[in-house]
């Protein structure tokens, strides 16, 4: 740290962080001290092989995602990890620097989440958000104590007279995002105050080392220099180049995806939305005529939807599709179940089933390939982190049997839907399928609530056409992130014409968002929501009453169920 207007320094630990060679050799050593045989990943980093990672640890906060989201912005990769992973996992990874995330805990708490000691032999940057500034505080010899006055919402950050690269081109007061009750006591040795908020004296803290610890939240949309301060850290601090680019991507997956599959067949599942689309556009682009896409009709997707889907995909992908009507099959399966997870479980373990059965049909298939993406993975809690709770079970991560015969080949597991997005268009996709909202796997049945029917099924079709035509006819498809009807379980009593109706109510959905793990509900048009509750009550035998949901997420989610 040096006063404002000197030219900031580093000290011998922070080059080594930022130096190539010895960075390498660094792995090494501490692979070696700790029980880990790194040579193959040490000689990749040094040769470039592998792409510059910062590795963001979890600790829970509902937040996490959304620094991994800001991080990818600035075209450096990253991945968010369980604070427990252990080291020859981040080695791999040729990491540059560690974001340590917030959390619900306290530092002081018996049993609280702390950094692995990797992080700091590691002598790589380090930036602790909130609780993680505490995580810094606690293992590095300061001190954490509960808050007389708690610090929630807006706040204003004012810079110090200490200067840090960390800060460059953010205004010398600038508001702040806080939600914490604890705060730092007393810093550890060798650190200094960077900056301070009426409540909180050490808002920011850093040494000389290259950690740095915030106590209010950069990757929320309320912390208007919050990407700015994240960039700095990322390019400044650690030394990243930002070579994280969906061009990069692509020809990065296409050498894996042939590492891996070599001569064995891939199976692809086709639904129609983005992500299947660029799944399959992908691998065919790495192997081939060893994929063969099949486009199981499920029985559960919109009015219209099979046959636009299957002339899109013979039309524009020019690649191998079977075509396999399951309808009858997946209802049946569902016949009775009311519970939302058990649906996309039974739905998950029905998909598994019939693309086996293809597969066998096919010859020998070793791969089943799916259009996974990141947000999936965390939402499902797959990642194993004690830190995270598990939000619901995605059919295609979760909702997958224990017993599978096939691999499962997931090249977009690391990608937001609007890195997928891009992916496409670089692929070449037509733009009506790369823009299409985001559709669930699951299909209508969990936007049925309770049991699914057949008759369920023809009414929520029949409204949901409604929706979407009039926020077409609106010019609102691509502003919106999703739009769509729910049939909900409740029925209500209404009157058409002199006779008293029991019918069902319908909800009507639409939502903004960059990647659905935040999302805010849209201001429609009241004249537009008119029009969608008309049409609906008019034309869908059944349904007597429609409402609109105004909920964010959180705390709800995007879909019903």
């Amino acid at each position: 740290m040096v006063k404002k207007g000197s030219k900031p320094t580093l000290n011998e630990s922070h080059r080594v962080a930022t130096s190539g060679d010895i960075e390498v050799s660094t792995y090494l050593e501490i692979a070696k001290e700790m029980g880990g045989e790194q040579p193959v990943a040490a000689r990749e980093a040094r040769a470039g092989a592998e792409p510059e990672t910062i590795i963001i640890i979890d600790f829970g906060s509902q937040y996490s995602m959304l620094i991994a989201r800001r991080v990818r912005e600035c075209q450096v990769y990253c991945e968010l990890l369980p604070y427990d992973t252990p080291w020859e996992r981040i080695a791999s990874l040729n990491p540059k620097g560690f974001i340590l995330s917030g959390g619900p805990a306290s530092v002081y708490e018996p049993d609280a989440p702390l950094a692995p000691a990797y992080i700091y032999e590691s002598h790589l940057p380090v930036l602790g958000i909130c609780y993680g500034m505490q995580v810094i505080t606690k293992q590095l010899g300061g001190r954490v104590a509960p808050g007389a006055k708690h610090e929630y919402g807006h706040a204003i950050l004012h810079l110090g007279e200490v200067d840090s690269p960390l800060f460059a081109d953010v205004a010398a007061s600038s508001p702040v995002w806080m939600s914490h009750a604890d705060k730092i006591e007393e810093m550890p040795p060798g650190f200094a105050a960077l900056a301070y908020t009426e409540n909180s004296p050490v808002a920011v803290m850093g040494n000389e080392d290259g950690i740095f610890g915030l106590q209010f939240h950069p990757e929320v949309a309320h912390t208007p220099h919050g990407k700015t301060i994240l960039r700095n850290f990322v390019y400044q601090i650690c030394g990243c180049k930002g070579n994280w680019t969906m061009s990069s991507f692509i020809n990065d997956s296409i050498t894996r995806i042939r590492k891996q599959v070599n001569k064995g067949k891939v199976i692809a599942a086709l639904s129609g939305g983005v992500d299947s689309s660029v799944v399959a556009t992908l691998i065919h682009r790495a192997i081939g005529d060893q994929l063969t896409c099949i486009f199981v009709n499920h029985g559960l997707l919109r009015r219209e939807e099979v046959e636009r889907t299957f002339n899109t995909f013979r039309l524009n992908l020019g690649m191998n599709i079977i075509y396999v009507d399951a309808s009858e099959r997946f209802l049946n399966r569902l016949k009775g179940i009311r519970d939302p997870e058990k649906k996309r479980k039974a739905i998950g373990e029905e998909f598994i089933r019939v693309f086996e059965e293809e597969a066998k049909k096919i010859g020998k298939v070793d791969f089943l390939a799916q259009g996974t993406l990141y947000p999936d993975v965390i939402e499902s809690a797959s990642s194993g982190s004690k830190a995270s709770a598990k939000i619901k079970t995605h059919h295609n991560v979760g909702g997958l049997p224990a017993k599978m015969r096939l691999t499962l080949l997931e090249p977009l597991r690391s990608l937001f839907k609007d890195e997928v997005r891009q992916v496409g268009l670089e692929l070449g996709l037509p733009e009506e399928m790369v823009w299409r909202q985001p559709f669930p796997g699951p299909g209508l049945a969990i936007r049925i609530i309770g049991e699914v029917t057949g008759e369920k099924l023809e009414i929520l079709r029949n409204a949901d056409w409604i929706v979407m035509n009039e926020i077409k006819k609106a010019k609102l498809y691509r502003q919106l992130w999703q739009s769509f009807a729910i049939l909900t379980d409740v029925k209500s009593v209404g009157v058409m014409g002199d006779y008293r109706t029991y019918g069902y109510l319908v909800a009507v959905r639409a939502v903004n968002s960059d990647d659905a793990m935040t999302a805010d509900w849209a201001r429609l048009p009241y004249d537009l929501l008119n029009r969608i509750s008309n049409r609906i009550v008019n034309e869908v035998p059944g349904v007597n009453r429609v409402v609109y949901d105004i909920t964010s997420k959180p705390p709800s989610t995007i879909e019903w169920e």
